[in-house]
This record gives structure tokens, C-alpha cells and sequence, in this order.
């Protein structure tokens, strides 16, 4: 696959869904997901893109093929991954964080594509005019810092909200990061 100079594309929710498939190689790629639990996202992505505030992006090489996507929507009560980091943030922040919350879902890039800001692209792309005061996220942990995940946050101004938090059903720990929109001008 090439990766020469990619495309950025927003989508609408019918053409992240139409394209599911091609989404779902590149988020198991990315995260090293074993096909039983990438093929448990299709109904959760589907869902997901019927939400308030939904946006999508995907990178695209001169063929078509998808090297990266990213998609996001309003955060709100009575959602299962805003309700679990509700219980997580300190009753005196979650005002801060959770009120006119974009919660940033998937950003993800092929391996062979990563490196050459593809990443960076992508996540301008997708909060350039997204919806909320504050957008959050949760990635997996690492010791130090040094995954390119991180190291893409950190460099956007992403900061702390929680650490070490534990969803159910997964075992590793994960970050709640976040930061004010609209991000600043490059």
C-alpha cells in the first residue's frame, strides 16, 4: 500500500458506516485487537455515528483505501463511556470536564502510515469546528509517555483528567485526557 500523499476527507455518519469494514482493519492494525473484539465494535460504531454532534474524518491514499480515521460526537449523560469517566473525575471537575463535552472516540492510523503526521492531520481535521468547550479521550497507558498516541496529545495541549482508570470488561489501564477547543491555529 502506498502512503504517498494522503487525502483528508470529513464523512458523514453514512459513509464512516459505509465504509465500517475498511474502518474496522485499520482499528485492528492500529490497536493490535484480536477479530473477535474488532468485530464486537461494528454495532457500537454503527450507533455511535447517530449521535448529537457527530463527526468523521478519514485520510485516503491515491487509491481510496483508508490509512486513517478519527470520529467523535457530543458527550453526554446516559452514555456508557461518558458515565464511567463521570465516576472516575473528582466530584469538583466534573463540571469542568463533562459539561459541553466533545469526546473524541477512535483516531487511528494504519502502522505502515504512522509517523509522518498523518496523525496530527487527522486530529486537527477532526476538531476543527467540532462541537463542545471541552474535548475528551481516553487512551490506553503507558509507562512512559513514549507511544506515538501520547506523544500526539501531549503535543496538542491534552492534559490529565484521570489516570489509571479501569473500564469494565478490559483490563489495562486507561487515561482520561483532555483539553479546551477549539485547539490553536499550526
Amino acid at each position: 500500500m502506498s502512503v504517498g500523499s494522503p487525502v483528508l476527507v470529513r464523512w458523514t455518519a453514512d459513509e464512516l458506516v459505509g465504509r465500517l469494514d475498511e474502518v474496522l482493519a485499520v482499528y485492528a492494525a492500529a490497536m493490535g485487537y484480536p477479530p473477535d473484539l474488532v468485530s464486537a465494535r461494528r454495532g457500537f460504531i454503527t450507533a455511535h455515528a447517530r449521535r448529537a454532534g457527530f463527526r468523521a474524518v478519514a485520510a485516503l491514499d491515491e487509491n481510496d483505501a483508508v490509512l486513517g480515521f478519527g470520529y467523535g460526537y457530543l458527550s453526554t449523560a446516559g452514555q456508557w463511556w461518558h458515565d464511567q469517566v463521570r465516576g472516575a473525575i473528582r466530584r469538583g471537575e466534573r463540571r469542568r470536564w463533562l459539561t459541553d463535552a466533545y469526546e473524541l472516540v477512535e483516531l487511528h492510523v494504519l502502522p505502515e502510515a504512522q509517523g509522518g503526521g498523518l496523525g496530527t492531520r487527522l486530529l486537527r481535521g477532526l476538531l476543527d469546528g467540532a462541537p463542545g468547550r471541552v474535548v475528551l479521550l481516553s487512551t490506553p497507558e503507558v509507562a512512559d509517555e513514549s507511544s506515538r498516541a501520547w506523544r500526539l496529545y501531549r503535543a496538542h495541549g491534552f492534559v490529565d483528567v484521570v489516570r489509571r482508570m479501569r473500564f469494565p470488561g478490559d483490563d489495562r489501564p486507561f487515561a482520561i485526557l483532555g483539553r479546551p477547543l477549539p485547539l490553536p491555529p499550526t
